[in-house]
């Protein structure tokens, strides 16, 4: 599948999984259409881990930075999500999600994968859509969500590998259910640190 691009975002996108499908909209509203059963989970469990969601990756051309997305879900099964994520090599990925949570509420999920994933639950929202942000500074990165674009509360605060160049983008995923569609909008990067991570500004 040919990669594409959108404004203000420096590098082209590449599908790592391709969806059923995806259309790039009016001022660059992207929306992806996830298959039945889709999922990127490492259980630390011990179950068969799962790359099948489809992501759509770009590579940073700046080591610090900040990546930005409103993504609004289209819920219909448990752990139905959109997600803004990170890989940063085999085994070695991240991803910030709006998930459909076991009791029924749109809820910020983070997870962190070094050979397994650390699964985080942070908390439920209201609606089906919110902010959800990237930052890399130095060689940590910091995950944010906002409710309005402008005040941002801090989710994880981690470390992947030692990987320089890793690739960014957005995913979706339907794990329990025939499908899923997530849009995205407000996509915005700029290169650059986090002044306070802690506050997200």
């Amino acid at each position: 599948m040919a990669g594409f691009c959108l404004v203000n975002i420096p590098g082209e996108f590449e599908w790592h999984n391709e969806p059923l499908q995806w259309t790039c909209g009016k001022e660059d509203r992207l929306e992806i259409l996830a298959g039945p059963e889709t999922d990127l989970f490492a259980d630390p469990g011990g179950t068969p881990a799962k790359d099948n969601a489809p992501c759509a990756l770009f590579t940073p051309p700046d080591p610090e930075f900040r990546f930005s997305a409103r993504v609004e879900v289209e819920f219909s099964s448990t752990y139905d999500a959109g997600a803004l994520h990170i890989l940063a090599g085999i085994g070695h990925w991240a991803k910030l999600a709006l998930e459909y949570s076991p009791q029924w509420q749109p809820t910020i999920v983070s997870v962190v994968t070094r050979g397994v994933s650390d699964d985080c639950n942070s908390t439920a929202v209201k609606g089906n859509s919110t902010v959800l942000r990237i930052s890399r500074n130095g060689p940590t990165f910091a995950f944010h969500y906002s409710l309005d674009g402008k005040f941002w509360h801090m989710v994880r605060y981690f470390i992947l590998g030692e990987e320089h160049n890793p690739q960014i983008g957005i995913s979706a995923q339907s794990p329990l259910g025939t499908k899923c569609r997530a849009s995205f909008t407000e996509i915005a990067y700029s290169p650059g640190p986090l002044a306070d991570i802690r506050n997200g500004e």
